[in-house]
């Protein structure tokens, strides 16, 4: 049996499936509170229809607000028992190296969208450089992530308080809020849409999606798609599944 490395704890892989969780459902109900048929995505037979099967918009918002208080004492909590795993996380994800981490992001995408031809022709190498526990597509994924999670808590902070605490001045701030909410949520969910293709359909990178369930990775994968990670665990002891 090959080698396998331990690259996910079980809070990590428990608040992973949690924000999925939180997400789709913020994202369902998100929609259906949207009147505005100018700007809903769906149409507005979506919105009545789903405001009409939990009793009227006045309930989800409540649901979507309860879902989003949910959402982020999940966390909370992450932080509170993984606060370790959190800051190597943080310190992984916003250390880039322009030389390296942005090659690779650069050549990837000429790799996947035009293959290796295009690089050939020009005198550089298709292999990618080295990476480390997460790779630079990774890091800018979460990266929105933490930033864009960051203003919609926020945002539904503010919007929560706004007609219940707030007065007539505070109008101006509130209207930001709507309006960061909205442009976090839509760039969250565009780079959500290209993580779900690189960690769930692409096939090279089954062994990583797999790694959310088991917590573990096999050494070739290890070796291949996070050489600089592999290289500081592949002799420990406690790497080993």
């Amino acid at each position: 049996m090959a080698r396998q490395f331990k690259r996910h704890d079980r809070s990590d892989i428990f608040i992973h499936w949690f924000n999925a969780a939180c997400w789709l459902l913020l994202l369902v109900t998100g929609i259906g509170l949207i009147s505005n048929p100018a700007i809903d995505p769906f149409g507005s037979g979506y919105p009545a229809a789903l405001r009409a099967m939990v009793g009227g918009g006045g309930n989800l918002l409540v649901i979507h607000e309860v879902i989003g208080f949910v959402w982020m004492l999940g966390f909370i909590w992450y932080l509170a028992v993984n606060a370790r795993g959190s800051l190597f996380f943080l310190k992984e994800i916003f250390i880039v190296s322009p030389t390296r981490d942005m090659a690779w992001m650069m050549k990837k995408m000429v790799l996947m969208t035009l293959g290796p031809k295009p690089l050939k022709m020009m005198g550089v190498s298709p292999e990618l450089p080295p990476q480390g526990f997460y790779n630079m597509g990774q890091k800018a994924f979460a990266q929105a992530s933490v930033a864009g999670g960051v203003v919609i808590a926020v945002t539904g902070v503010i919007m929560f308080l706004s007609d219940k605490t707030f007065g007539q001045e505070a109008v101006g701030i509130v209207s930001w809020a709507v309006t960061l909410h909205f442009i976090a949520v839509g760039v969250v969910f565009a780079g959500l849409l290209v993580h779900i293709y690189m960690a769930a359909i692409s096939p090279e990178e089954r062994p990583g999606f797999r790694s959310m369930f088991t917590g573990h990775v096999p050494e070739d994968y290890a070796r291949h798609h996070h050489g600089l990670w592999y290289e500081k665990v592949k002799t420990a002891p406690k790497s080993e599944g």
